[in-house]
């Protein structure tokens, strides 16, 4: 039954996305199950003029489907052709108005960490467009066709400059990391031949770090590719580093305090023990990097990605994580006294044992968040 039910459910499924960064909800009157790439889709339907009513799949059936509510949990075990099915259903999107169709296997499988594969796993719930049977996204949709060409065949497309930083934000939107990383390169190659106001290149800074003690303090390095480098104990401090490509580098020990790095893209970076008071990093993007023990004081965290985030004994004291998406992040043991946490994402965070005194959580997701131990002496919840 559950699978006739899900076949049902699928060819009406045509969802609204409310918003990524909202809280999963869940239905009492669920009474379908069937899986939905790692996770469960549950499906709610109602029999015509009643109330909540049951789905029936019989082919005697009086009942007609009046509204089928779609939304995801954890996984069940479902027959291995239903996963498989599943994976090439057709999904309709509707970015900022541009119409598009797609398979669900193309937005997850190129990039399972992305906010549009999420978007089809089961972490967040999405919504059917009774109207339309469209997807919505409120995003600029010039560009993704480009996304979606990326998905499917991994080719960076070839764009006039400004596309290409129009594309990247989008991609960053979408934490698209490999679309990222591939955009960096075109994007660096022109900024250091077109802006005179950066200092050094890529091949200067590999020069620099041959010696010991490097410092660039001060010095303007915006939009550089400094991906993969060894950059640990090097002093940044106070330096302009936004938009720079950080992505899988070793900066162990390193020095940002006070820099400007407003976009600066850490993805993957190892930033141990690295020093970002007062910096200034709103919209970067750190997802899956390491920062156990980082010293973030009085950092501006606001808008960035810390998504699956090592921030185990970090030191986060009066931090701004106004809207920050800290999601699946360790924070076992952190120190967030006095951080602003207003609409964060902190869903299966682990906070165990985290210093969250005083901290106004009204407004903060926790929702599967693990708080064991954690003390959360006179927080507003």
């Amino acid at each position: 039954m559950a699978a006739r039910t899900y076949g049902m459910a699928r060819r009406a499924w045509a969802v609204h996305v409310h918003d990524f960064h909202s809280s999963a909800r869940h239905d009492t009157n669920t009474t379908a199950r069937s899986p939905h790439g790692p996770y469960n889709l549950f499906v709610s339907a109602r029999r015509a003029g009643t109330k909540h009513g049951t789905a029936r799949t019989k082919s005697n059936s009086s009942y007609t489907l009046s509204s089928v509510t779609c939304f995801l949990s954890p996984p069940l075990q479902f027959p291995r052709s239903i996963m498989s099915s599943d994976s090439s259903s057709i999904v309709r999107l509707n970015i900022g108005g541009k119409k598009f169709c797609t398979t669900i296997d193309t937005l997850t499988h190129r990039e399972p960490d992305s906010m549009l594969a999420a978007m089809f796993s089961g972490r967040h719930t999405v919504c059917r467009d009774p109207d339309t049977g469209y997807i919505f996204v409120d995003r600029d949709g010039t560009h993704f066709r480009h996304i979606l060409n990326w998905l499917r065949d991994g080719i960076v497309p070839t764009l006039m400059e400004s596309d290409y930083a129009e594309l990247m934000r989008e991609a960053e939107y979408f934490q698209l990391l490999g679309l990222i990383e591939g955009l960096n390169a075109p994007l660096s190659k022109r900024r250091e031949e077109d802006e005179p106001n950066c200092e050094l290149t890529r091949r200067d800074i590999i020069k620099c770090i041959q010696s010991e003690r490097v410092k660039f303090r001060g010095v303007n390095l915006s939009g550089l590719d400094l991906s993969k480098l060894d950059l640990s104990y090097v002093d940044f401090s106070h330096a302009c580093l936004k938009g720079v490509f950080f992505s899988r580098a070793n900066l162990q020990c390193a020095k940002f305090k006070g820099v400007d790095g407003e976009g600066s893209i850490f993805h993957n970076a190892t930033l141990r023990e690295c020093e970002f008071t007062g910096a200034n990093l709103r919209g970067a993007l750190l997802a899956g990097a390491n920062l156990q023990s980082a010293n973030l004081q009085d950092a501006c965290l606001i808008d960035c990605s810390f998504c699956g985030a090592d921030l185990r004994s970090a030191h986060l004291q009066t931090a701004d994580l106004t809207n920050a998406n800290l999601e699946g992040a360790n924070l076992e043991g952190a120190n967030l006294k006095g951080a602003k946490l207003v609409n964060a994402n902190l869903k299966g965070a682990n906070l165990q044992r985290a210093y969250l005194r005083h901290v106004n959580l009204r407004e903060t997701d926790l929702e599967g968040a693990k708080l064991d131990g954690a003390n959360l002496l006179g927080a507003i919840r």
